[in-house]
């Protein structure tokens, strides 16, 4: 996809106050690509029907549709897909797997901690959940591992905004919403500013 880039045939089934789902909003935004968001709330079960299933059989958001019968799962293969050709996905082949380094981080270091605390203080009003000593723990340490690394970068790759910073900052700039205290993080916290100084950036609503 190319900057500046319109089609009416692209849909995206997401829930906005979702951190994977604000991921490719932010994609779409900055890149100028057109589509048509169908609101779908997990919260409803609505990710869950026979007619979500046959898109993804995970039956979980964001979803992007390409075509009458070709669905995309996955927020940060979303990413790629969106991103290609564009300065959000590096041309050269290190900062290309720079990127995927930081997008498999998110995912497997970053969101299932710093993201299932937000969900359950905010979603499901669970305080006093037994997973939460462990969210914090693996959610300091995966913040501390972006707060090392920006020591020496303004962003995440190739100096500028990349689908690495969006995929990170979905959730990071959201953090506190799950009890982390972002003051410890200076460099983060200063990162996420010029995130939201680059055209198309924004912060994600709350949930309804």
């Amino acid at each position: 996809m190319q900057p500046g880039t319109t089609s009416t045939s692209l849909h995206v089934y997401g829930m906005a106050s979702s951190g994977n789902c604000h991921k490719v909003k932010l994609a779409l935004d900055i890149l100028g690509i057109a589509c048509r968001w169908h609101e779908t709330d997990i919260m409803k079960g609505e990710s869950r029907t026979p007619e979500f299933l046959r898109m993804n059989p995970n039956g979980r958001v964001p979803v992007l549709q390409v075509d009458a019968n070709t669905f995309l799962p996955e927020s940060n293969a979303i990413l790629c897909y969106l991103a290609e050709g564009s300065p959000l996905w590096p041309g050269d082949r290190l900062a290309r797997a720079q990127a995927l380094q930081w997008l498999f981080f998110e995912q497997y270091s970053h969101e299932p901690y710093i993201a299932v605390a937000r969900f359950l203080r905010l979603f499901v009003k669970r305080y006093d959940d037994p997973r939460f000593p462990d969210l914090m723990k693996r959610g300091y340490a995966a913040l501390g591992v972006m707060e090392t690394h920006l020591g020496d970068h303004d962003f995440f790759v190739a100096g500028r905004l990349t689908i690495a910073d969006i995929a990170l900052f979905a959730y990071t700039h959201r953090a506190g919403d799950g009890g982390f205290d972002m003051a410890r993080y200076p460099r983060v916290r200063a990162w996420i500013d010029r995130c939201l100084q680059q055209p198309g950036m924004s912060s994600m609503p709350a949930p309804a």
